[in-house]
């Protein structure tokens, strides 16, 4: 699915559910006020309101979280159909619809940044992977396009890339690119592509966004339900009075 699809699936969906949960909060709130009538009006206002306000700032915060990813970061922005992440070395991490293959390439080398070109230090239909320092080790799968969508494990071809002088090697057979590694002081222990991507794409900044996503929402809810509370008790109490005199 393109950015575009997706971005008007979650406008229809995402509105969708924010006039539900608007309508829901309104009715809640009048029926929970119906004793305390002189403040009724304005709670049931900010309650109808506050879904929509958590709308627009989970948009707004959207907007900001991908912008940085992409500008500041190098990433992708988290919506869409392709994943990317750069590497400590200067490579990067490209995955394009599937997520159990992707390609390794050197962005510096490459023409247009959405998208990777065939070049020698640009290795396609990764399935394994592992980074250690300037080396990056993997196996590959050379019909990758064949098996794309298929959720395929074959790897029919291993490759050493060497980021600092950018000299890229290739292995019949995992013993051999073991021999390479040991050779290297490296131990080998190649990962599935996509878990070396998520350990260089989530980062403490990704994780803050999140936290603050979820507890600014929150804390506002807590505030709202509080006050709503409060409204209602002194609504309470104010007919027990009137009943009493």
């Amino acid at each position: 699915m393109g950015i575009g699809f997706v971005l008007v699936l979650y406008i229809v969906v995402g509105g969708a559910l924010t006039v539900g949960a608007s309508l829901v909060f309104g009715a809640s709130v009048r029926f929970l006020l119906r004793g305390a009538p002189a403040r009724r009006k304005r709670a049931v206002f900010v309650s109808t309101a506050f879904p929509i306000t958590c709308a627009a700032f989970a948009a707004a915060w959207f907007i900001v979280y991908a912008l940085v990813n992409t500008l500041v970061f190098h990433r992708d922005s988290g919506l869409g159909d392709s994943w990317s992440t750069p590497l400590p070395n200067g490579y990067a991490l490209l995955m394009i619809d599937v997520t159990d293959q992707g390609t390794v390439y050197n962005p510096a080398t490459q023409i247009d940044s959405s998208s990777v070109s065939t070049r020698d230090d640009a290795v396609f239909g990764v399935r394994q992977l592992q980074v250690d320092r300037n080396l990056i080790y993997g196996g590959q799968d050379t019909k990758s396009f064949e098996h794309m969508g298929q959720e395929s494990e074959v790897v029919d071809r291993y490759f050493e890339l060497d980021t600092t002088h950018h000299t890229h090697w290739e292995f019949d057979s995992y013993d051999a690119l073991q021999s390479r590694a040991s050779s290297r002081g490296v131990a080998l222990r190649l990962r599935p592509f996509y878990e070396v991507y998520s350990e260089y794409r989530f980062t403490a900044f990704d994780y803050t966004a999140f936290a603050i996503l979820i507890l600014v929402p929150l804390a506002s809810f807590l505030v709202l339900v509080s006050w709503i509370w409060r409204i209602r008790r002194s609504g309470l109490r104010m007919s027990q009075e009137l009943r009493l005199s």
